[in-house]
């Protein structure tokens, strides 16, 4: 046997990652579903395979099939599906449960339908089935092999084995070597369509519970599926509830956990723990692990006598299986009762922020059950009780960045991280996940410039520190003004204040709020301290409207003529340097100038202590691309006054737009940035403040009342570091995050082209923002009806709902964002949704 070599391991794992690479779901995007919930379904698991899993599936069938008409839970339908099925045709899970349902039902002497029903199939399985079948390219056939026996009147069992391999291996490997490979979504679809074609016929209410599907997996619960995707990972879309067939064998104990945490994890409901006795009391230290939370439930010991046909051991298990059906009908039931009332409740106990309660019906209010990668999955009872996929459009106020993969993947970091280390406090302390983070950030988006980094929980306060941080180094700067400062105890002879644009945001605290222009979020009835401590300039704006890309001055420059512009033909030539020889340059050089100087004329108490901007996009104050010369110059005039710069990224950060800090897009570095949001992919709270060497020495002295008197009681989580450590890895690693080009590390073109252009033309369009993860759009609107207030959009929202795209505006501003991982495949199809949907809206 050959050694594993270094080199050798390196060429498999490469091996490997192209293999998954290549057959994972973010080749081909996933499939956006609706599956209805009028009637319980549950996915079948097991901790290992030769468990018992289609044993298990035939008694729950029998519990709910064959009991008598007058049974108080009366089931009339079962639906139980095979989707991924090997070593066919000698083994069908399907046909096993068809033929023991038909003797079950003889022996009982209660009639049934019944039929079986194998769908595709790769080339060879079918070839075993005796068939003539056509070579296709895909390698999988229509087989439409079907048995059936109908009994009219009477409870019906509906076998469906969707795709079969005659390899009996895992199914990876029987796609593989029968060259029949199925793609995820494809699987998805079917099973969706299955489900769908079976539960939506019958009642719609809660109560009327006749039908029953079951889902049962291949394999154990991280065994592959035929694309390699774990099959815990390719029906969490679905994230039906399960029930899981554990191991009562020696070593059960740990197998089952295992599976039941890897469950969990990926956020399914296990209704139930159900597997074979084998003498071993298994149940008692798994129901003690459960907490009593889950049931156990023990089968009596299967013969092993291959003659036996088992119809004595279903009939003995009878009472297992009908403890099973309860527990899976009240759980059901309950999970339902709990969607139902959800909306109501949120209404009478949520205090919603930014939200006017008055204008939120309760018809109208979103009960997500759970989310999968960029989609949420909500509830609709008006739709048949059913969840339906809809793409975040929002990010979750901007902060969600993972698809499905890097969501388990976070998912896995901060479990381990909780169990490490849960909370530690921070100051004089160090550990690795902190320690790490630091790091990465340093080498990344604070390369070149910064040196420290400060840790605190969210966007606002890290601005806050900021501001502290700037102020202190602009006085140290400023000799004479810091021995002022420290000679006399009566301050209010000496302010310090901002410059800063208007329609910037910086978050929501009081200091941050001072930080910024008067607007909706700071007047009277919002901050009634507000005074807003700066000198704000409107600053000059880029857009695209009718196919071209414009820029629009302020009223201040209303004196420069268009020939002073420069033509922007392309995006990028908005970012290119070469325009800071312009006249226009000169132009925005003169008037920052000019407005400091009037600014310290007539304020000779205040001065100017930092300069705060939000990088080329404004977002909250709605979605504004800001003309990067503009801020490049405004940066340069600070400099040469030693104005503290800061860099408010809590926005822009991360791949927002599409680099990872907004310095490579502006071309100048701040002094001090603040990162939050995309710093943990969105996942768990966390901020931080960078900032360069001569700002950290600002505050060194032998006195602790001149250090930096600020803290959070959580600052530098270990989860959020950790899992911000895990983000920012995968963001900018071409093996994980396939938008990342692998010259420059930004990300690729993710808004189709032609239909950003057809839509910047669209009579209802008044501009178009695109950049990175960012579609932004203002509809045309009268003056009156315009602004964060404006309900203008609310209809055109509504039907992009519809269309499976959740939205919240900026007013009559209209924004799509994804991830930096999302495939452009699916930013294509949200534009094309929008674009159609523009068209439906303008003529309302």
């Amino acid at each position: 046997m050959f050694p594993v070599t270094a080199a050798l391991l390196r060429h498999r794992l490469r091996h490997l990652r192209h293999h998954i690479r290549f057959n994972s779901t973010a080749v081909s995007p996933p499939h956006s579903f609706r599956l209805p919930l009028n009637h319980p379904t549950y996915l079948v698991w097991s901790a290992n395979t030769s468990l018992g899993k289609t044993l298990v599936s035939t008694g729950i069938a029998a519990s709910f099939l064959l009991q008598p008409s007058s049974s108080a839970a009366h089931f009339t339908k079962l639906l139980y599906l095979k989707p991924i099925q090997t070593g066919f045709p000698s083994d069908s899970d399907s046909r096993f449960v068809f033929s023991k349902l038909n003797s079950l039902s003889l022996r009982r002497r209660i009639p049934l339908s019944i039929s079986n029903h194998v769908l595709r199939s790769s080339i060879p399985a079918a070839a075993s089935t005796g068939r003539i079948v056509e070579a296709s390219e895909t390698g999988m056939c229509d087989l439409n092999f079907s048995e059936e026996k109908t009994v009219t009147g009477a409870p019906e069992l509906l076998c469906k084995t969707l795709y079969a391999w005659e390899a009996a291996i895992s199914p990876h490997l029987a796609a593989e070597r029968e060259n029949a490979p199925v793609d995820d979504s494809v699987v998805q679809m079917m099973v969706e369509q299955c489900l769908r074609e079976e539960m939506e016929f019958g009642g719609s209410k809660p109560e009327e519970t006749n039908i029953l599907c079951l889902v049962e997996t291949a394999g154990g619960v991280a065994s592959p599926g035929p694309s390699g995707t774990l099959q815990c990972d390719l029906y969490r879309p679905f994230r039906l509830p399960g029930i899981l067939v554990g191991d009562g064998r020696l070593g059960g104990i740990s197998g089952t956990i295992a599976a039941y945490e890897s469950l969990t994890l990926r956020g399914y409901d296990v209704a139930a723990v159900v597997f074979e006795d084998h003498g071993l009391v298994n149940e008692v230290p798994l129901t003690s692990y459960l907490r009593n939370k889950v049931p156990v439930l023990v089968l009596p010991p299967v013969p092993k006598d291959p003659s036996d046909d088992l119809i004595e051991w279903f009939l003995e298990s009878d009472c297992v299986f009908k403890a099973l059906k309860e527990t899976m009908v009240s759980a059901y039931l309950e999970r339902v009762e709990r969607l139902n009332c959800m909306a109501k409740q949120a209404g009478e106990v949520f205090w919603w922020p930014f939200t006017q309660h008055k204008l939120v019906p309760e018809e109208t209010v979103t009960v997500i059950d759970s989310r999968c990668g960029e989609n949420f999955s909500v509830y609709k009872a008006s739709d048949n009780n059913s969840l339906t996929q809809q793409f975040d459009a929002c990010a979750s106020w901007w902060t969600q960045g993972p698809d499905p993969a890097f969501q388990a993947e976070l998912a896995r970091e901060m479990g381990y991280t909780a169990a490490r280390f849960g909370h530690v406090m921070f100051p004089e302390n160090v550990y690795e996940p902190a320690l790490k983070c630091a790091e990465l950030l340093l080498a990344g988006v604070g390369k070149g410039w910064a040196s420290r980094v400060y840790f605190s929980d969210n966007g606002s306060t890290a601005i806050e520190i900021a501001l502290k941080m700037a102020f202190r180094k602009f006085c140290v700067d400023h000799e004479t003004l810091l021995d002022f400062c420290e000679a006399t105890e009566e301050k209010k002879d000496i302010v310090l204040k901002v410059l800063a644009l208007r329609g910037s945001y910086h978050g929501d605290t009081l200091g941050a709020m001072e930080a910024q222009a008067p607007s909706p979020y700071t007047g009277f009835l919002q901050q009634p301290w507000y005074t807003g401590r700066g000198l704000f300039l409107d600053p000059p704006t880029v857009f695209l409207s009718n196919g071209a890309w414009n820029l629009s001055l302020p009223g201040s420059f209303s004196q420069i003529v268009p020939e002073d512009y420069g033509n922007f033909t392309t995006r990028d030539e908005i970012f290119d340097k070469s325009r800071d020889t312009s006249i226009l340059a000169t132009i925005y050089s003169a008037y920052v100038s000019e407005q400091l100087q009037e600014y310290s004329g007539t304020t000779q108490s205040a001065h100017i202590g930092a300069l705060i901007i939000e990088p080329v996009i404004h977002g909250a104050g709605g979605m504004h691309m800001v003309d990067p010369l503009f801020q490049r110059v405004l940066v340069n005039e600070c400099r040469n006054r030693k104005i503290p710069v800061i860099f408010d990224e809590v926005f822009t950060g991360f791949w927002r737009l599409g680099v990872e800090t907004t310095a490579e897009l502006l071309g100048c570095k701040p002094d001090i940035a603040c990162f939050a949001k995309l710093l943990t992919g969105g996942m768990v709270p966390l901020a931080v403040t960078l900032a360069t060497d001569a700002v950290f020495d600002s505050f060194s002295a032998d006195s602790k009342l001149k250090a930096l008197l600020h803290g959070h009681s959580y600052s530098a989580h270990a989860m959020g570091c950790a899992t911000a450590v895990k983000a920012i890895q995968w963001f900018k690693d071409p093996e994980t995050n396939y938008n990342i080009t692998s010259q420059g590390g930004k990300l690729r073109e993710l808004w189709d082209e032609e239909l950003v252009q057809r839509i910047s033309s669209h009579s209802a369009v008044q501009r178009v923002v695109v950049l990175g993860t960012l579609f932004a759009l203002e509809l045309k609107v009268d003056a009156s009806n315009s602004g964060y207030a404006s309900l203008y959009a609310k209809s055109l929202l509504k039907m992009l709902r519809e269309d499976g795209i959740f939205m919240r505006p900026l007013g009559n501003v209209v924004y799509l964002m994804c991830g930096p991982c999302t495939s452009p495949e699916i930013c294509r199809r949200l534009l094309a949704k929008l674009y159609k949907r523009l068209g439906e809206f303008n003529k309302a």
